[in-house]
């Protein structure tokens, strides 16, 4: 079964995001919008201890934070992905560390790690070179608390729903 460990912003920051996902994330009805702490990756029923202990350990260690979601950007030429920009935080880079360290699942790292809100993907040139047009003046500025995560898991239909969340700086 796939796995994997995300943030949930805010319904606000939802709302935003979604009105731009619902036409141009084909990924859009999957998943709600989220930060991607640790990318889908394959584990057993009988791994999933193993995965909730160190999600769980990962979360304790991090006190909550807030995060600044500033402006949309695109991973462009790499892929005609669009995203909110999820500033860099110290915390956020700890999580990432801690999950992607020695005895965790490894996931395949494409990229190095830029917290974002995805808004738009898989689109051919001519849609993405539309789409930042219109964006390229949209400023979020949007800041907010972050208190936990979420381990998910990925239904048969492709669907991701949540296994469980931890608090941060919870024990």
């Amino acid at each position: 079964m796939k796995y994997g460990v995300v943030i949930f912003p805010s319904k606000k920051l939802q709302d935003i995001a979604n009105s731009y996902r619902k036409r141009y994330d084909t990924k859009y009805s999957f998943i709600p919008p989220h930060i991607t702490i640790k990318s889908s990756f394959e584990a057993t029923e009988e791994e999933l201890t193993t995965i909730v202990g160190r999600v769980r350990q990962a979360a304790s260690k991090v006190q909550p934070f807030l995060i600044n979601v500033t402006k949309a950007k695109s991973f462009q030429p790499a892929n005609n992905t669009i995203y909110l920009k999820v500033e860099a935080a110290p915390e956020l880079d700890m999580l990432y560390q801690a999950l992607h360290g020695e005895g965790t699942h490894k996931t395949d790292v494409e990229y190095a790690f830029s917290p974002h809100v995805t808004i738009a993907q898989e689109l051919s040139n001519d849609e993405h070179l539309d789409v930042m047009g219109q964006l390229t003046n949209l400023n979020v500025d949007h800041q907010e608390k972050v208190d936990r995560i979420h381990l998910l898991y990925q239904l048969e239909d492709g669907v991701w729903t949540v296994y469980e969340t931890f608090r941060l700086g919870a024990e």
